[in-house]
């Protein structure tokens, strides 16, 4: 059999990589805090963390979409999921933001998993493009928050 270059199989990117390596680190670090106070304290430090280190257009939407889950699903617990900024329901990924720059993106993305609730016949969103975060913006966060936790 010939190989040619575009049926080549290239594996993950860099960025992948660092990704997979960020859930690593976060999984042992889970293992090593102690009570769940003190874990729930941490994995919210982790986030805001890794929000501060986001570059600026990404950083102000980050910290505009953790106020917003914050505030509106109180019941999501913040933690870090392979490297981005996540919100659990015990202890399962609801949803997450992405920053353009971790996969070198033109826009951000606001994504929620299965375990969100926002069926809707038989075909629904569950991925966001966010390139600024308007007030329309901002109520359309939040409308989805609660109906992934309702």
């Amino acid at each position: 059999m010939t190989s040619t270059d575009s049926s080549t199989h290239q594996g993950f990117t860099a960025e992948e990589r660092a990704a997979m390596k960020d859930h690593a680190q976060e999984l042992k670090a889970a293992a090593r805090r102690g009570s769940r106070a003190d874990k729930a304290a941490e994995a919210e430090r982790d986030v805001l963390a890794k929000i501060a280190e986001m570059q600026d257009s990404d950083r102000i939407m980050a910290e505009r979409v953790h106020a917003l889950i914050t505030a509106g699903a109180p019941v999501l617990a913040p933690k870090l999921w392979y490297g981005m900024p996540a919100y659990a329901l015990d202890g399962k990924v609801v949803c997450f933001f992405q920053s353009a720059a971790k996969f070198k993106a033109r826009y951000a993305t606001l994504g929620f998993s299965d375990q969100a609730k926002l069926d809707e016949g038989t075909m629904w969103a569950a991925g966001f493009a966010l390139t600024e975060v308007t007030p329309e913006v901002e109520a359309r966060i939040s409308a989805l928050v609660k109906q992934a936790v309702s």
